[in-house]
């Protein structure tokens, strides 16, 4: 029997295995960041955050930092950028946006909520461009929506490390696992200090086959965008709750002060023009009964 040797050269192996391993499964991220627009790498700008001054009623503006790149990668090699997530349209995006702005719109002290197109924040643009951003449209406090979401389509468990201005969040996932996070973080532009933040994850399981696979993942895609938010949007209405208690108990770390015939107030923390009047006429009050009591005492003690 004859044995036909047949060698191939090296990097025709090499391309084969690489497309082996990528057939065999692939990994697509879509990402934008909160940390890497407003503190750029290589930036020499030092930012120093000082005591914010709120006036009420604020002007609230919102809107999604620019993303990065979409990577997708086979086994365990990236395979290349791929562009901007398709799940993640304008439309898309408008929507979510609406989620959270219910949220300030709800509230007395906030007089108006500007929904921010995404093509007005430059990529690295950071605290420079939100000062363009505010006089353009004559904010106060700003609310930056980010996002990660990792898709998987191979055997073996997803781990999504999102990190944030606080510390890194992880989100585990399988084969087929859409897992997605969003995260708001409200700023005071003037004094460049952060005020709150509320992330929303979620894990969207998957059960795509090989036929209907992109419209499935697609589908998953915009799914877990939406569970993200509605858990986002619990987790605001705590945040600012929290926020308004932070300032009931330390008031040094944010100044209050109403714009002219604004008589709101801002949660228990902060008292109304009236609440206060209100307040000064008791003491004036408790004062004239103390004043008055003291000086029937001394003319008791003197008969």
């Amino acid at each position: 029997m004859k044995i036909i040797n047949i060698k191939l050269p090296l990097f025709l192996v090499l391309i084969f295995a690489v497309l082996i391993l990528g057939c065999a499964g692939q990994q697509t991220r879509t990402k934008s960041s909160v940390v890497d627009y407003l503190y750029p790498r290589g930036s020499e700008v030092i930012i120093k955050p000082s005591v914010p001054t709120l006036k009420l009623p604020l002007k609230v503006g919102i809107a999604f930092v620019p993303e990065q790149e979409t990577r997708s990668r086979g086994r365990n090699v990236w395979t290349g950028v791929v562009g901007s997530g398709a799940a993640l349209t304008s439309a898309t995006k408008t929507k979510l946006l609406d989620k959270v702005a219910s949220n300030f719109r709800q509230l007395e002290f906030v007089s108006d909520i500007e929904v921010i197109p995404s093509e007005y924040l430059t990529a690295n643009g950071g605290f420079s461009n939100l000062e363009q951003i505010q006089t353009m449209y004559g904010i106060d406090v700003i609310a930056l929506v980010s996002y990660d979401q990792v898709q998987f389509t191979d055997e073996g468990f997803l781990s999504l490390t999102y990190w944030t201005i606080v510390g890194a969040y992880i989100v585990s996932g399988e084969k087929n696992d859409t897992s997605t996070m969003l995260d708001t973080v409200v700023y005071d532009i003037k004094s460049k200090k952060m005020l709150f933040r509320a992330p929303g994850t979620s894990v969207v399981k998957g059960s795509a086959t090989p036929v209907n696979l992109s419209e499935e993942l697609r589908a998953d895609s915009v799914e877990g965008f939406n569970l993200a938010a509605d858990e986002m949007t619990e987790n605001l209405k705590t945040q600012l709750d929290s926020f308004k208690e932070k300032i009931k108990r330390d008031p040094e770390q944010v100044k209050i002060v109403h714009s002219e015939g604004y008589s709101g107030g801002f949660g228990m923390g902060v008292i109304s023009v009236y609440e206060l009047a209100i307040l000064l006429l008791i003491a004036a009050a408790k004062r004239n009964l103390t004043n008055s009591s003291s000086e029937r005492n001394k003319k008791g003690w003197r008969g």
